[in-house]
């Protein structure tokens, strides 16, 4: 196997296209949450992932030393909530650094607590994913949080996308398939 470590050839390229390429990768913007010792606690996610089907394992990445992820690992257990279209402002509020802490960032959002995870199942989400926690990886910057999928539920409804830097929603249309030669 080849690693990152293996191969350490400079790398010619301004950052900042770098940066710009990147923001080229749309992906549901998700709100984890987690409820140790009765105080709940969320925060926003664009990076989360299906690792493996058997057993069904989730990735999220979050930033190095997150919060977030040191709290799942001492519950051992958290939620992934799918926002949709119109969750907009939820995705927003998690992601602000200066939100309340505890119940009070959950203020005037309609949730239920998972009975198993006692996390924050978010009313009007598209998806549910609640976890037992797994493992936590370090990976550059950037945490690794993996979690084992013990119930998924999921509603209709048009997602929420994180693409270049900004929060999308709208309508999806299947893609063209190519004519036949």
């Amino acid at each position: 196997m080849t690693t990152a470590t293996d191969v350490r050839r400079p790398v010619r390229q301004d950052p900042a296209e770098r940066r710009r390429a990147l923001y080229h990768l749309a992906s549901p913007v998700s709100v984890l949450t987690t409820g140790p010792e009765g105080r709940t606690h969320g925060t926003t996610a664009s990076t989360v992932t299906l690792v493996s089907r058997s057993p069904l394992l989730v990735g999220v990445v979050l930033r190095a030393g997150s919060s977030f992820a040191r709290l799942a690992a001492a519950e051992g257990r958290f939620a992934i909530n799918v926002l949709g279209g119109d969750q907009a402002d939820v995705a927003r509020r998690f992601a602000d650094s200066g939100r309340p802490d505890g119940d009070e960032a959950f203020a005037g959002l309609a949730w239920t607590a998972d009975r198993y995870a006692h996390a924050p199942l978010i009313a009007g989400a598209l998806a549910h994913y609640v976890c037992r926690f797994h493992s936590a990886h370090a990976a550059g910057d950037s945490e690794l949080l993996l979690g084992h999928v013990v119930r998924a539920t999921a509603d209709d409804g048009l997602p929420l996308f994180s693409y270049a830097g900004g929060l999308y929603a709208g309508s999806l249309r299947p893609a063209k398939e190519a004519a036949a030669s």
